[in-house]
């Protein structure tokens, strides 16, 4: 029998979580904690929520919110600062992805120091980090269980990808209350996120049966509850789904790792300010019609979860059809099907070969050749 690992941090989830954040901090031993956020979050008011609680929990803290879309290493380094100004020794993420990617490096860099770039690929961490809770407020990077982050090089104009069981944090709260905030573009491209998540981590030559009870259950959820949440920003039973669709996904790609789709999305999103969701989305049908043949029973799974009859249809038949629907679903919520950047074309051969050597690269279930992600890339221009 294969030996299979499977890392989850301490999971906090339902209505009013984000509640246990002060709490959670004091259970881990932190006496000062820095909390990380956006403006976003801020002005939702959700930092203010998460600062009133460790009040309450008698928890000093400092806040760092500088933290843009597709987060910087110079921002990471600021963060870091902050940290050891204060003397802070344990952390709190709370926003989407970026803001949870950027908690993580400051993290690293906290107790590890040197520059972020030197811990880009596997496994490079070398000390334990701080405590760490992550709370997000979007349904949609799974960072806040995942043991990735995933930090842009401002030199080189490259999203450095970060792997490391010790980044999956300590705590994660997933509070569905938080999603009200969101607009329905955001809850679109971050859903759209989820379901790649999902998809590569099925896949993913890395995928044990852990794993693919969670990619599956996240399948399902997005297929009959991604179109009601972009709908409407109130609808509870979809938020509360798509909390748990992400959450799985999360676990599922934080264990399996993921593929061509997202090596190619770090890539483009390295270079072009899209967003990381509607990149993956515009991308992900391409992908899945170019692995087809390394996994063929797989992709028929995946259009059973995504609500497919797929009773006397061939695995090809099946894979088209999830194929179909994966676009249909995207057209619905409003993601464009192709990419309209302008200066784009003119860098195929340069994204290419920035996406083979991505880390996400090396758990495609078909190997790929630049020629190969060329072909993809010409799809979707």
């Amino acid at each position: 029998m294969n030996i299979s690992k499977f890392v989850t941090p301490e999971i906090i989830f339902g209505s009013d979580a984000i509640r246990q954040a002060g709490d959670a901090c004091v259970r881990l031993g932190a006496r000062k904690v820095l909390i990380v956020s956006d403006n976003g979050v801020a002005n939702a008011g959700w930092l203010e929520k998460v600062m009133d609680l460790c009040k309450e929990s008698h928890l000093p803290f400092a806040t760092f919110i500088d933290v843009t879309i597709d987060p910087k290493d110079r921002e990471v380094e600021q963060g870091c600062r902050v940290f050891v100004q204060h003397e802070c020794d344990a952390i709190i993420g709370i926003g989407g992805g970026s803001v949870l990617d950027v908690a993580k490096a400051i993290a690293i860099l906290a107790t590890n120091g040197g520059a972020i770039s030197d811990y880009e690929g596997i496994d490079k961490i070398k000390k334990p980090l701080p405590p760490m809770i992550m709370i997000m407020t979007t349904a949609g990077s799974g960072s806040e269980v995942s043991q990735f982050s995933i930090i842009v090089d401002s030199t080189r104009k490259k999203k450095m990808t970060i792997i490391s069981k010790t980044l999956v944090p300590d705590i994660a709260i997933i509070d569905p209350f938080t999603l009200v905030t969101k607009d329905s573009s955001l809850t679109a491209t971050t859903g759209m996120d989820v379901l790649t998540h999902a998809v590569e981590a099925y896949v993913s030559v890395a995928a044990t049966p852990l794993t693919d009870v969670q990619a599956k259950n996240a399948l399902t959820l997005c297929a009959q509850y991604l179109r009601p949440s972009v709908a409407s920003k109130t609808n509870k039973e979809a938020k509360e789904a798509m909390a748990m669709a992400s959450l799985q996904a999360g676990l599922a790609f934080s264990n399996a790792i993921l593929g061509a789709a997202h090596a190619i999305s770090h890539a483009i999103g390295g270079k072009f300010p899209l967003p990381h969701g509607e990149i993956n989305a515009i991308l992900l049908p391409y992908v899945m019609d170019f692995n087809f043949i390394a996994a063929p029973k797989r992709f028929s799974d995946i259009a059973t979860c995504l609500g497919i009859d797929t009773r006397g249809l061939t695995d090809r038949e099946a894979g088209n059809a999830a194929i179909q629907s994966v676009k249909e679903l995207s057209s619905d919520i409003g993601i464009p099907t192709k990419f309209k950047q302008v200066g784009l074309t003119e860098m195929i051969d340069h994204i290419s070969q920035v996406a083979l050597e991505d880390a996400c690269m090396i758990t495609n279930p078909r190997d790929m050749d630049i020629e190969q992600v060329k072909q993809v890339l010409n799809h979707v221009l």
